[in-house]
């Protein structure tokens, strides 16, 4: 199993396999709009236009699990990161990251980056996981490591 083997939903309610971004090194994040981590979007913004040339991609899940700081409708949620935060990278459609309901994709980046203590549940919004140009899940980053603070590891696996 990788991360090719899954589809994710787009907030146009339409299936996309991530097979589609096969060969790129991901970050994918649990986003959300009312969080003390939001202006990250900025962050992550700047990460997507500085690598996406060299192969990278920033997958964005809104999530509402936490507090309800994703109250939105998924065009709600797509304008306020367009607007706000002038977001081109795809975000997706909210999504369950914890529990019974969680997506599945988020329950096997939970399995291959365990947290701190091998906790595999996410702890709050901006949990970022970076993902090699083979689909592995290399390294989870807690929500206040910064997108700019990822640059390292991510050249490297660009091998910029």
């Amino acid at each position: 199993m990788s991360i090719y083997d899954f589809q994710v939903e787009t907030m146009k309610a339409e299936k996309k396999s991530l097979h589609d971004y096969e060969d790129k090194v991901l970050l994918i994040v649990n986003v959300a709009s009312k969080c003390g981590f939001t202006p990250q979007y900025k962050g992550l913004q700047a990460l997507y236009e500085q690598y996406k040339e060299q192969g990278f991609e920033v997958l964005g899940f809104p999530c509402n699990q936490f507090m309800g700081q994703e109250p939105g409708s998924n065009e709600e949620i797509s304008s306020f990161c367009e607007l706000n935060y002038g977001v081109t990278f795809p975000v997706f459609a909210k999504v369950d990251v914890n529990g019974d309901n969680a997506d599945p994709l988020f329950k096997y980046l939970c399995n291959e980056a365990p947290g701190m203590l091998g906790s595999k549940a996410v702890k709050w919004n901006f949990t970022k996981f970076l993902v090699d140009r083979n689909g592995k899940v290399v390294e989870r980053f807690a929500p206040q490591k910064a997108p700019e603070e990822l640059k390292s590891e991510i050249e490297k696996l660009l091998h910029v």
